[in-house]
């Protein structure tokens, strides 16, 4: 119920108040953990709480230390010059000084997020029409893929070298060599074994049964009403119809080659990757 109460005021004319309420109490020291929703970003913040904190992250610690934009008056410090890791999935504002930025193709995310929203009775229209909403920015609450990911990575943070962009699928590829770039950009020094410990404990599994032993997230028994779902890449391949992958090309198409994210199928060009921050 909660959830559902805290879509719809996201997607209402409030949105815009709260939002500037949320943002109120930040310093130019807090670095923020941003991307679009089901883009990757909570499963980071596990992996960066146990390399920092070298505790086991939990859905409720990892929640309390490296919160929602928001939530974060009692954060603690955890970086030297006591800055806060802040989670955000708005657009880019000028609050924000440093940020991590997770991005995932864009057409993973949609299927990611049609689903959870489904599972959570939050729309039973055809994937076809939320696709259509997911395109033109009405869907989530925070505007279109293509809009997100371009106000971020063409953000002054980026052309100051205050903004690193990560790819979620980097992040699933090479989690090691992922969290030592992310490391260096924040300035922490961490031995190698401590990250390998924290990319163990929080594999896909592990993360699962963390999950089923949170009382907030409640274990239903219905897998599709999981937050931790499949983390896929590339599992557009499978569920995408030609249709379905055209009009995504024909919105987001040059954006999705910038970052990377390009594929025979879909007729993108490979090798043409100009993101330089994305790598």
């Amino acid at each position: 119920m909660l959830r559902r109460f805290r879509y719809q005021l996201a997607k209402s004319r409030l949105r815009i108040p709260l939002v500037w309420y949320r943002h109120r109490g930040l310093t130019p020291y807090d670095v923020f953990v941003a991307s679009y929703p089901r883009s990757g970003s909570t499963w980071l913040r596990f992996l960066l709480f146990e390399t920092l904190t070298r505790n086991e992250a939990g859905f409720d610690n990892v929640n309390r230390m490296l919160p929602d934009v928001g939530m974060h008056a009692g954060a603690t410090a955890l970086l030297a010059n006591q800055g806060r890791l802040i989670k955000t999935h708005e657009a880019f504002r000028p609050e924000y000084r440093r940020a991590i930025y997770v991005v995932r193709d864009a057409r993973d995310v949609v299927l990611s997020e049609y689903a959870y929203q489904k599972a959570l009775g939050r729309g039973n229209g055809s994937f076809d029409g939320y696709l259509t909403e997911f395109l033109h920015g009405t869907a989530t609450g925070y505007g279109s893929w293509l809009d997100h990911v371009g106000g971020w990575i063409d953000s002054p943070l980026a052309a100051r070298g205050d903004l690193l962009v990560i790819r979620y699928r980097d992040l699933r590829n090479d989690t090691q060599s992922a969290m030592e770039e992310i490391l260096q950009f924040l300035g922490v020094g961490v031995d190698c074994q401590t990250i390998l410990n924290a990319i163990r404990n929080n594999e896909f599994q592990k993360m699962r049964v963390k999950e089923d032993r949170n009382p907030q997230l409640g274990k239903s028994g219905d897998e599709s009403r999981r937050f931790v779902r499949k983390g896929a890449v590339g599992g557009w391949h499978d569920q995408l119809t030609a249709g379905q992958l055209a009009r995504i090309e024909e919105k987001a198409g040059k954006m999705l080659v910038r970052l990377g994210f390009d594929s025979e199928r879909s007729g993108f060009s490979r090798g043409a990757n100009v993101a330089a921050s994305a790598d």
